[in-house]
Parts: C-alpha cells; structure tokens; sequence
C-alpha cells in the first residue's frame, strides 16, 4: 500500500434540494442541438436511475417522466480507455477527464474547478478540501457541469433551491455563461451565503423553514422557461461530482483509500462517486473493489442514516430538522435511495453526529491541519473519530474525509 500524493491545484481555487417523487415533465422547450458540437462521443443516453427508462438525448430533461426520480448520464466505456489516454494532465480542473465526461471541453463553462489537494491528517487519514474551489466548495463541480450542459441547450434562465453553497455555486456559473439565476433559500441561511449570491447579480429570494420550503416556493414561483438545477432534479451535476473519484484514483497513485467518510445532505457527491468507480471497472482501471462510503448526517436531520440503520430502501421526510451544518439541514433527499444503495453495496455505514460534536470537531481539525474546515466537514471528523472508537475504522485503514467547503462563510 502507498501513500497518497497531496497535490495542489494550480489556479484559482450541501447537497440541497427536496423531491416528491412524482413523474415530472421535461425542461423547457430549446432550440435543436447537435451532440456533436457540445457533447463528448462517449455520452450514449440518460436513462432512470429507478426505473430504467430512456430520455432523449439533446434536449433537457429534469426527473424521470415515467417515475419521478432520478436520471443518470450513460457512457460507452471499455478497457481501450486507458488513464493515459483519458488523463489530461496539463489540465487542472476536473476537465481534466474531459473523455468520461458528457460535455465537452470546448463547450465547458468553466472556472478552475476540481483538482483539489489531499492535506495529511495523521493515522491514516486525508482531508479532501473542496474548500479550494471557486466559491469555496464542492458544488462549483456539479454546477460548472449543469451549467454548461444547459447553455449547450439553450436555458433561458437557471433556477434553485439551496441551503448556501449550491446557491452560491450557480450564481458564479450562471454569470460566466450569461444565464440569468434565481435562488430561493431558508430565510436563516448566513448572510455570507444570500450576500455571495447577490455579488454575482442572482435573484435571491428568502423563504421561511428549510431548503423542502424554498423548493416549494420555487415550484410555485418559476415560470415554464426556467429550467431546474436543483440536486438530482438534472442529469449532470452527479457528472461534475464524480470526478472527486477520478482525482482520488489519481491521488492514491492508481489506487483507492479503504473508507471515504462524506457529509451528505441531497447526497450527489456520494451517489457520483460511486457511479465513478463503477466507471473505472468497466475502462478496467481497477477490480470489483471499493472503497467503503461512510454517510454523514447532523442527528438533527438524519434521514440517511436513519433509512440505513432500520434497513430500508428509501428515506422519509424528517420532521423538525435542526443543525448549524446548513448543507446537511435536507430533509427529503430525492436521491436518498441511491445513498442507501452506494453505502449498502460498497459495505459501508452511516453516522448521525450529535449537534454538540460538530464545531469542536470542526475547530479540532482545523487546528491540526491548517484547513479551513466547514461545519460539515467537523461533522464528517467527529464521525471518523466515533468509527474509529468502534473499531469501524482500524489503524491500518487509509481514510479520506471530505471537507465540502469554506468555513469562512459561517463566521
């Protein structure tokens, strides 16, 4: 076993979104579009994550039309995909693996995103810091993707609902492709958040209770043209998320770590990530094999964890979600069934962190590794440390912990 490289970016440098379930129309009626100009060759469908029904490629599509939940991107992958020849290393960002992406580089809207280091942790473990991307966190992956995808199909306007990162994420994107934005976000969410949205000239409305509220309101308010980014309502920001895999599979010298413990609110960085590796048996870049995903949630809105412990196959809705870990206050994760099966099928587990472990945690962390460590990121450490208290986590087990973002914006 070899250590991981830490590597860093050059350049500049939670999941949030509710789901009814129900079968849903497609986007907004767009201009024809030709794959060829924006789409890469190895992009071959979008079917249901549930129930396998196809959509039609070039034009957008938000939730299955059959059942409501899900789609995913289908690529033609084979073992003549080699990294050497899927890898751009002159490439800093996620564009980095430009041929098992669906979008094209040239059509990308891109702000250096991806590409973060892994910062020593000690026993065994690595911080991931999404911190480092542009506007300080994991979410400028999933939306350089969305966004891109939409402006290769012509949206007129992009809209959200957001716990804080999310929101601040597609306002960066939508005014580097020249998308008008509308965000609605839970009338607490810290002002840094609803401030940082507004500086990239975003239509910021404020709602009353959670991110379920302002996804509600947001239903009520958008108009037929507006197209719907939210987590998992779209097919492409899991696409941007999943290459958190790919740099770790790089990071790790062509290996992977044993555990990936993740803060999961809507949940597309797990889901992503999992669909990844999946991708990377099937080039033959590594076996059967991986990782064990660790769900991460505030006990305050647990539904993941709560699903997983009582051995279900969906979560149901949380009522009276509390926690300062904003990104993690998500109490109907329309994708929560696939982080059921990401945790379940990798042989991995879920943590509920008491609301009283997670800034200690955070503060702990930050001080032993000069990262600037968000309140989900604390939450992730505090449950690194309760798996290893319960020999979950052995001494031998090379662990990454993902910090999804700044600190900064909650203080």
């Amino acid at each position: 076993m070899v250590a991981p490289q830490t590597i860093v970016p050059h350049g500049d440098v939670t999941d949030d979104q509710p789901g009814d379930g129900g079968p849903q129309s497609e986007g907004p009626p767009l201009r024809e579009v030709t794959m060829t100009d924006f789409f890469n060759p190895a992009f071959s469908g979008i079917t249901c994550f549930s129930c396998g029904e196809p959509h039609e490629l070039g034009r957008t599509h938000t939730v299955c039309r059959a059942c409501g939940l899900p789609l995913r991107v289908e690529l033609r992958l084979d073992s003549t995909m080699t990294p050497a020849g899927i890898i751009d290393s002159s490439v800093s960002s996620m564009w980095r693996y430009e041929p098992v992406l669906p979008v094209s580089g040239s059509a990308s809207v891109s702000l250096t995103e991806g590409w973060t280091p892994l910062v020593e942790a000690g026993d065994g473990a690595w911080v991931k810091d999404e911190a480092r991307n542009p506007t300080g966190s994991f979410k400028a992956r999933g939306m350089s993707m969305a966004v891109s995808a939409a402006a290769a199909l012509g949206v007129e306007r992009l809209v959200a609902p957001s716990a804080g990162n999310a929101a601040g994420a597609l306002s960066a994107y939508g005014a580097a492709a020249g998308i008008p934005v509308l965000v609605s976000m839970p009338e607490d969410t810290p002002e840094a958040f609803v401030k940082e949205c507004r500086h990239y000239g975003a239509e910021v409305q404020l709602v009353t209770g959670t991110i379920s509220d302002a996804g509600k309101w947001l239903a009520e308010h958008r108009t037929s043209d507006d197209f719907d980014v939210s987590t998992l309502k779209e097919p492409y920001r899991i696409e941007g998320k999943k290459t958190m895999a790919y740099e770790l599979w790089e990071q790790f010298q062509g290996d992977l770590p044993d555990v990936i413990v993740y803060p999961t609110g809507g949940g597309t960085g797990l889901v992503g990530m999992w669909k990844a590796f999946d991708e990377m048996e099937a080039m033959g870049w590594i076996g059967s094999g991986r990782p064990r995903m660790v769900s991460v949630q505030a006990a305050g809105c647990a539904p993941v964890v709560t699903a997983f412990e009582s051995g279900a196959e969906r979560t149901e809705p949380w009522e009276g979600a509390v926690t300062s870990a904003f990104g993690l206050r998500v109490p109907s994760p329309i994708g929560g069934f696939l982080c059921l099966r990401a945790i379940r099928e990798t042989n991995g587990t879920a943590v509920a962190v008491p609301e009283d472990e997670i800034a200690p945690a955070a503060a702990a962390l930050a001080a032993a590794t000069g990262v600037d460590v968000c309140p989900e990121g604390g939450a992730a450490w505090a449950a690194l440390t309760r798996l290893k208290g319960q020999g979950w986590v052995t001494d031998s087990d090379r662990v990454v912990v993902f910090n999804t973002g700044t600190g900064l914006k909650y203080r």
